[in-house]
């Protein structure tokens, strides 16, 4: 629904408040409050999670290591931004190469209103510079993904069916891909209809880490669907994520030849590039509609 839809919805239930016997069913009373508040949140551009905690991933693309490299620093700005805000962070699994750079990674962001805050930067990012990794040190353009999702307080919230699920066990993994559990704790689920992947070793026994993959599983599902409910409205708000290449990026991030940071949304510009990569200073390039 757009603004004025979501409005006069609100002034309906409104009326609706002021006959006689609505109070009576306290119930009643009780669930239209809530939604009243719900619309009106939604008409401020806040929707029903935002003032949770996010889970964030980061997939290494086109690049190779200067690609897991990448998602090394964006991981590091992200940190570090949370830590500005004195919210915590919470390492839920990684796929981590030998230089230390990332194949992937999902961590949680715990505090008041991460998930509102981060939601936008959810897109494909792209780095240019003199490859690290390159004897010659030629210019190299690498690109990371990143999925942000909601933090569910509570399961259940969207019903998954057991059949649609295929659940793997295995051990938790260190840099490089050695075994750093004896035990079979990591925990990969698949939802077959969509073939959205979770895998989480961040706790020490199984049943913790399938309840954690189960929360952040319910939470993709839930972003497809409001992606899904834009698309067929017309108002996207949500960055595509499907293809982690050239010509989707949200952001770019040039070291060589000069340094800058452009989100391609807002046309926001930043020279300071430590500040916002070291510092994790991202205000001014978060995207706000």
């Amino acid at each position: 629904m757009n603004k004025q839809e979501l409005q006069k919805e609100i002034e309906q239930l409104e009326l609706e408040m002021l006959k006689v016997d609505f109070w009576q069913d306290k119930d009643k009373a009780q669930n239209t409050i809530q939604r009243i508040q719900e619309l009106k949140m939604e008409i401020e551009g806040k929707g029903k999670y935002d003032n949770g905690n996010a889970v964030i991933t980061i997939f290494s693309g086109a690049g190779g290591m200067d690609s897991e490299d990448f998602s090394r620093i964006l991981f590091k700005m992200y940190s570090k931004f949370a830590d500005n805000n004195n919210w915590s962070v919470f390492v839920l699994h990684k796929n981590e190469n030998e230089q230390g750079g990332f194949k992937n990674i999902t961590f949680e962001i715990q505090g008041k209103g991460a998930y509102g805050k981060l939601k936008s930067e959810s897109g494909v990012h792209r780095l240019v510079r003199l490859s690290p990794f390159n004897a010659n040190a030629k210019r190299h353009t690498s690109f990371s993904m990143v999925e942000v999702i909601p933090k569910f307080e509570k399961m259940g919230e969207i019903k998954i069916d057991e059949k649609d699920l295929k659940i793997e066990f295995s051990r938790s993994s260190g840099p490089g891909g050695q075994n750093v559990n004896k035990r079979d704790t990591a925990v990969r689920i698949v939802h077959i209809p969509t073939n959205i992947a979770v895998h989480i070793d961040s706790e020490r026994t199984q049943g913790a880490n399938k309840d954690k993959a189960m929360g952040i599983l319910e939470a993709k599902l839930f972003k497809k669907l409001e992606e899904e409910k834009l698309e067929k409205e017309d108002i996207s708000k949500i960055s595509k994520t499907t293809s982690i290449e050239w010509g989707n990026q949200i952001r770019s991030y040039v070291f060589h030849p000069y340094q800058m940071i452009k989100d391609h949304r807002s046309g926001v510009e930043i020279r300071d590039i430590d500040k916002v990569l070291e510092n994790g200073e991202l205000d001014e390039l978060i995207y706000r509609e």
